[in-house]
């Protein structure tokens, strides 16, 4: 019996391979996210151990608020006696005052340059320190600077020309004197583009503090350990002080990156499962078409003596084969697609990135293994008891075995679509991962369920729309007839449809909710703020004297600006804001208080809203002690609390002399309104002056500034759909492979209807426009599905403020369209096959 199942899979060797091209996918996705993390997580290893081979111990200033700032340093600084005191202490031979800051250099075409994650550094040039000049000379004056070597790439920098750059203070200019890299020949640590000031530069640019250092680099003495030394300077310096080894601080920083890359993984397994969830699908219904291909064949196994565990093995074994060459493929192909990935990634930082080499982890071969075996068994095990089933006189009939009852599958569709149902609610209502991901998934499989029962009509429906002629009546009819084979081909494509549709539901909501706040609550007509970092570095921010400027110039009714960092309230790290005037802002932004009185805040005073208030169990008049980054812990009085509104929400209001405190001494944004009458494009001109200097601020009207903030998310939108893009491809598949396995299944037919006079025009016709059915018909499944998923985790995130539903109508009838073309693609391969089939031939085939 083992051997009649090894002889029938390698006789077949088209449907071998379609069935098993599903698997390979999902593998290749799996085993290669594996591969690219693991190669990227020892890269950066490599990386933070070269960064920090320099530095024995390193002295920093312990952050007030519990959370440092890596970038910028700014939770507090050191001065000369600190490192006074570092280098008297017994095993330092040197220790080194270190200026590290934000520093935005500016291209040729006004804008500043960005990277694709990296930091941005401004430094204090150090002649003794690992950076190597490569051509000219270290800065000697204030209007000089040094840069890495892959910022003079980026920007087309050379030495002897001007470069503007944004730091604390406006655009300034300096003289480029000289390029730097870094040992092994590399432009850049890890992408990042730096620009080297003299110390006094650096320290009055960055720090914004003359005589200042964000840090001590600290080298030991011959045979004197980092841990040693680190509990020595530790001692003299006290608990103020945050003292680490550079091994510490190399394996912390290579932690955190491992954290990040952790949850990369996390997000392309996700699409991962996906992709095999879809694949399941595929797998069972060629296993279902081929079954029942093989009626005859099975029947006479039967007649002959095999046993219905016998039937089960040999439908089983069968899968083990297609799964065992689907998951080396798959592996060798995740493997070559985890290495592509892992290079472009490295290409992000000009190459800089140097790879520690690709190796393959044992997690990337098990999981491959595991998964491809596991998917392909289990969703072939159901037509292996389909196969046990078959009666042996069912080889004396030619009919394959008939359809059954939808009775059963129709229940148990429902009642999995409740249960998810119910598991997606819980899971949205908690906030928990799990819950909503199961309940997604018996969501799915329950409506996958429900499908036959109306595929029939929904498809003839369809059809109906490109039955104009006999072909299409044809192809139409074709596509209704076996309602369990069209609800399991369109269900795969529902999948990937469904979620798209569902993100793009919540996105279009929050967009929808945004506008409606900036319509209805939000009276400003201009808004000046930088634009939105993707990697949280600083920018956009501008110095309190340009609102004395603001609010004088015509045109200006009103103004205010904020100031924004964290803070820790009560011990609880909270949101803070400090506004320069609280009436404009309650003017503006329609707010009201729900206890005392909107009024500027006085030193020693506070506002907070609604959500804080209970959160933070405040209320007007009583006292809570807050710690700023750099200040002070302050008891301050509430003075007022804010109604509930959705346009300031879980946030704390402190008072403009508190900003003394912050990290940023800066306003991030402000709101300006424009007086009655007054020509608003007007007032906009001449505030743009006043921002010249700085290319990262914008002054927008209100509905530029919505969708600016609206294009977020349409990232977002855009990265899921590539991502999803694997699933949608892997339907595909599946629609060509019950195609072309109902082509073989449907040869006799096709050579009757080739003999009676259909020609192969007409032929390629009905094929395709029952692939175009099937492809729309699992579209508008999994638009209608995606919509309801969509809506419910909207009202779910309702106290996100996302509290509009929005459906985007346009992209929905997008979907149907790509459908519609995915179904035409889809139907070329099969149709050319049905196309070129010989007459007699087909005439006298045996499917069986």
């Amino acid at each position: 019996m083992l051997t009649a199942t090894l002889k029938s899979v390698l006789a077949r060797k088209l449907r071998l391979v379609l069935s098993g091209l599903a698997v390979v996918l999902g593998v290749m996705f799996v085993s290669g996210s594996f591969v690219l993390t693991d190669t990227l997580d020892r890269s950066f290893k490599d990386l933070f151990a070269t960064a920090y081979s320099e530095v024995d111990v390193e002295v920093a200033v312990k952050s007030k608020v519990g959370q440092d700032d890596p970038e910028a340093a700014r939770a507090g600084t050191l001065t000369a006696a600190d490192v006074a005191a570092v280098e008297s202490v017994d095993g330092v031979r040197t220790a080194v005052g270190d200026v590290v800051g934000s520093a935005r250099p500016i291209g040729e075409n006004g804008k500043v340059l960005t990277t694709s994650g990296a930091p941005r550094l401004g430094i204090a040039w150090r002649d003794e320190g690992q950076e190597e000049i490569r051509d000219g000379r270290g800065p000697q004056r204030d209007d000089e600077v040094v840069i890495s070597a892959y910022l003079a790439e980026t920007g087309g920098f050379q030495v002897g020309e001007q470069l503007s750059v944004l730091t604390l203070e406006p655009k300034r200019t300096f003289t480029v004197t000289g390029i730097f890299g870094y040992p092994g020949d590399r432009d850049s640590l890890g992408g990042e583009l730096t620009t080297a000031f003299t110390e006094a530069t650096a320290q009055q640019l960055l720090l914004g503090t003359p005589g200042a250092y964000s840090g001590i680099t600290v080298r030991a003495d011959e045979g004197v350990s980092q841990t040693v030394l680190r509990d020595r300077v530790q001692g003299e310096l006290g608990d103020a002080y945050q003292v680490k080894t550079g091994e510490q601080l190399a394996a912390e920083s290579a932690d955190e990156i491992g954290e990040g890359l952790a949850f990369f993984n996390y997000v392309l397994l996700g699409f991962a499962g996906i992709a095999l969830f879809v694949g399941v699908f595929i797998i069972l219904n060629t296993f279902s078409i081929i079954v029942a291909q093989r009626t005859r064949e099975l029947a006479l196994l039967r007649a002959m003596g095999a046993s219905r565990r016998q039937m089960i093995t040999s439908v089983v074994v069968e899968a083990v084969v297609i799964g065992l060459i689907a998951s080396v493929v798959g592996l060798g192909a995740g493997i070559g697609v985890g290495a592509l990935l892992a290079t472009l990634f490295s290409t992000f930082g000009g190459g800089s990135l140097h790879l520690a080499g690709i190796a393959v982890p044992p997690s990337a071969i098990i999981s491959s293994f595991a998964v491809g075996l596991v998917v392909t068994v289990v969703a072939a095990l159901l037509p292996a008891v389909r196969a046990s089933r078959i009666p042996p006189v069912a080889a004396l009939r030619e009919a394959s075995t008939p359809d059954r009852p939808l009775t059963r599958l129709t229940v148990a569709g429902g009642v999995l679509t409740l249960a998810g149902g119910g598991l997606l609610g819980f899971g949205f209502a908690d906030g928990t991962l799990w819950l909503i991901m199961s309940g997604l998934l018996v969501s799915f499989v329950g409506v996958a369920l429900l499908t036959p029962l109306i595929s029939r009509p929904v498809v003839s429906l369809i059809g109906r729309l490109l039955s104009w002629s006999v072909p299409g009546t044809l192809g139409r009819r074709n596509s209704a007839r076996n309602p369990r084979r069209t609800a399991i081909t369109a269900a795969a494509l529902m999948v990937g449809i469904s979620l798209i549709t569902g993100v793009s539901v919540v996105l279009t909501s929050a967009t929808t909710s945004m506008t409606k706040v900036a319509d209805t609550q939000i009276k400003a007509d201009l808004i000046i703020s930088g634009e939105s970092s993707a990697n949280g570095q600083v920018g956009g921010t501008f110095a309190a004297d340009r609102m004395d400027r603001i609010t004088g110039t015509p045109g200006v009714e009103s103004a205010f600006g904020w100031y924004n960092d964290g803070v820790l309230v009560n011990g609880e790290r909270r949101f803070a804001t400090a506004v320069t005037d609280v009436p404009a802002m309650e003017r503006i932004f329609g707010l009201s208080a729900a206890g005392g009185t909107i009024t500027d805040l006085e030193d020693g005073e506070i506002g907070v809203d609604a959500v804080s208030a209970t959160a933070l169990n405040l209320r007007q008049g009583s006292t809570a002690t807050v710690q700023t980054t750099k200040g002070e812990q302050r008891t301050y009085t509430v003075a007022f609390v804010l109604a509930e509104s959705r346009v300031v929400d879980d946030m704390l209001f402190l008072p403009e002399s508190a900003v003394d405190g912050f990290a940023l001494p800066q306003i991030s944004s402000a709101f300006i309104k424009a007086d009655q009458g007054a020509d608003v494009a007007d007032v906009r001109k001449r505030l743009e002056p006043l921002f010249a200097d700085n290319p990262e601020v914008s002054v927008q009207d209100l509905s530029s500034y919505v969708r600016q903030q609206a294009a977020q998310l349409d990232t977002v939108l855009m990265m899921i759909q590539v991502l999803l893009a694997l699933a949608i491809l892997i339907a595909v598949l599946g629609v060509v492979n019950t195609l072309a396995l109902s082509v073989v299944e449907r040869t006799r037919e096709l050579g009757l209807l080739r003999a009676i006079g259909m020609r192969r025009a007409q032929v390629m016709r009905m094929i395709t426009v029952e692939s175009v059915v099937i492809s729309v018909f699992g579209a508008l499944l999994g638009i209608v599905v995606g919509t309801a998923l969509g809506v419910a985790a909207v009202r779910a995130l309702e106290d996100m403020g996302i509290t509009d539903i929005g459906i985007p109508w346009a992209q929905l009838g997008g979907y149907l369209l790509i459908s519609a073309g995915i179904g035409v693609v889809a139907a070329i391969l099969p149709a050319i096959r049905a196309a070129r089939l010989n007459v007699l031939q087909a005439i006298a085939h045996d499917s069986a």
